[in-house]
C-alpha cells in the first residue's frame, strides 16, 4: 500500500532526487537545478509516494509566486515559464503519476518532460522539439554530413563559412571571463527579451557555469573575426553528450551563428561525442541543418503561456 508525503526541507529534496532521479542527462545532476535555486530562491515542494520496499514517485514542485502556479523544481523562469529540459516525474505506474498529480496543492504547468514521464495524458501534448546533431550517424566526419545538403546549399554554405574565415577568425576556450561578454551580446541583441536581462537567471547561470568548470564539464567557446568579439557560447559535456546552453553573437557580424555551430558540431565529430544538443526553440536553421527531432512534453491543469515570439525564444541561444 502506498503512502504520500510532502518534503519542503531543502537538503531532504536533495536526498530524495539524488535517490530516486537517475543521473543520465545533466539536468539530472541535482547540483546543476541548485544552481538556479540559489537564486530564484522558490519555495520547494516534492511529492512522495512510498510503500514498504521504498520511494515509488516523485513530483518535485517548486511554487512560482508571480504567476501562482507551481512548476518543475527550481522554477528558474524566463517570462513565467521554467526554462530547463528534460525533466522527470519519477513513478513507478501510471496510476502512481495520476495520484501525485492529484495532490499538487493548486495550478501546475510542468514542461519539457521526456516522453517516458508525460505519462498516457501528456503524450500528445508537445511542449517544443529539441533538435540533436548525431557525429556517429556520419561516421564522425563533418563532410559525410554536408552530404545531407544538396550541392547548392552545401556551396552556399560553406562559402559564407570561408567568407568569416577570410577576415581572420580565431577560436578561445574555457576563459570564464567570457560569460560577462556573453550577457553583454545577448542583452545588445534582445533587450529585455534576453534571459540574462534577469539577474536571477543571469546569476544562476554564472553558479552554473563555475559548477560545470569545478566538475571538468564546461566547454565555453568564444570566437572573433578580424580581431573582433563575434560571438560567445557556453556549453557542457556530460556523459559524452555535448549540449550548447546558451550563447551571444554580434550583431555586426550577420551569420556568425552559422560559423559557431558548424564549429560545435565539428567538434564533435573530432572529439566522437554520441550527440549535439541544441536545446528547442523554433529557429529555421536548425531544421536546415538537417537536425532530429526531439520533442519534449508538458503537463498542465492551467492556462500558461508558453507561447513566446520568435524575438523572446531567441534570447538564449544565437540563430540565423
Amino acid at each position: 500500500m502506498q503512502s504520500f508525503r510532502v518534503v519542503t526541507d531543502l537538503d531532504e529534496c536533495r536526498d530524495i532526487w539524488q535517490c530516486a532521479v537517475p543521473t543520465e542527462v545533466v539536468t539530472d545532476v541535482w547540483e546543476l537545478r541548485a544552481c538556479f535555486q540559489r537564486h530564484f530562491q522558490r519555495p520547494a515542494r516534492f511529492l512522495v509516494a512510498e510503500n514498504a520496499e521504498g520511494l515509488t514517485g516523485l513530483l518535485p514542485l517548486s511554487y512560482i509566486e508571480e504567476a501562482d502556479y507551481y512548476g518543475y523544481f527550481p522554477g528558474e523562469t524566463w517570462r513565467n515559464t521554467t526554462w530547463l529540459e528534460q525533466n522527470r516525474i519519477c513513478a513507478v505506474d501510471e496510476q502512481t503519476l495520476a495520484a501525485l498529480l492529484q495532490r499538487c496543492p493548486g495550478r501546475f504547468h510542468l514542461r519539457y518532460l521526456l516522453q517516458s514521464d508525460a505519462g498516457p495524458h501528456g503524450e500528445d501534448n508537445v511542449d517544443e522539439v529539441g533538435y540533436l546533431f548525431h557525429p556517429r550517424a556520419y561516421d564522425y566526419d563533418i563532410e559525410n554530413y554536408f552530404r545531407e545538403f544538396s550541392h547548392k546549399s552545401a556551396k552556399r554554405l560553406k562559402r559564407e563559412i570561408e567568407a568569416f574565415e577570410a577576415l581572420g577568425v580565431h577560436y578561445t576556450y574555457d576563459d570564464l571571463a567570457d560569460f560577462d561578454r556573453l550577457v553583454e551580446l545577448n542583452i545588445s541583441a534582445f533587450g529585455s527579451d534576453s534571459y540574462f536581462h534577469d539577474p536571477r537567471f543571469r546569476e544562476g547561470f554564472r553558479s552554473l557555469m563555475h559548477l560545470l568548470e569545478e566538475r571538468g564539464w564546461l566547454r565555453m567557446t568564444s570566437v572573433t573575426i578580424g580581431g573582433e568579439l563575434a560571438a560567445v557560447d557556453l556549453g557542457c559535456v556530460y556523459r559524452r553528450a555535448y549540449v550548447l546552453l546558451a550563447g551571444g553573437t554580434n550583431g555586426d557580424y550577420r551569420g556568425v551563428a552559422k560559423l559557431m555551430n558548424l564549429h560545435h558540431m565539428r567538434r564533435a565529430c573530432l572529439e566522437r561525442f554520441e550527440s549535439v544538443d541544441f536545446l528547442c526553440g523554433d529557429f529555421s536553421w536548425k531544421t536546415l541543418f538537417h537536425l532530429t527531432p526531439r520533442p519534449l512534453y508538458f503537463l498542465a491543469d492551467c492556462q500558461v503561456s508558453s507561447c513566446h515570439s520568435q524575438a523572446q525564444v531567441e534570447g538564449a541561444m544565437h540563430v540565423q
